[in-house]
């Protein structure tokens, strides 16, 4: 590996390791209803984001809230003693993609058949801190 190469992978192994993120894959939901309820909490803090999905009618909200749960977690296993309240911890950012679809038929009249498709998305969702924003700006 070059040099360039070899210092580009380093830069992105230290920038991971201030990254708290989690993952859910192949969620049975399509991607739109998920992208709604991810809208809602996107940029909010973490105590208020927590109500609203415990809250929320959705059904989708319960699969993100324990996808938040999961996250804080990440959080709290790198930063060993920290308090979340202190950290002004936030959903820096949240996206839905879509994943796999089953193709299923269904009957129809007349012999016809249609096609159902049972869309599945994937949820990855980024932890950030307002105190780190705010000692980059004081710092420049």
């Amino acid at each position: 590996m070059g040099v360039r190469k070899h210092k580009r992978a380093e830069a992105i192994k230290e920038a991971k390791k201030s990254t708290y993120f989690a993952k859910l894959s192949h969620v049975p939901t399509s991607p739109r209803k998920m992208r709604i309820v991810a809208d809602m909490v996107r940029g909010v803090e973490i105590e208020s984001a927590l109500a609203m999905l415990k809250h929320s009618p959705k059904e989708a909200s319960n699969r993100l809230y324990k996808l938040l749960l999961s996250a804080i977690a990440n959080w709290e296993a790198k930063n060993e003693g920290a308090r979340m309240e202190e950290a002004q911890l936030y959903i820096k950012d949240i996206f839905v993609d879509s994943a796999r679809q089953l193709k299923r038929i269904r009957t129809a009249p007349q012999g016809r058949a249609h096609r159902i498709r049972k869309r599945s998305n994937h949820v990855t969702l980024y932890l950030g801190s307002r105190l780190e924003v705010n000692s980059e700006v004081t710092n420049n």
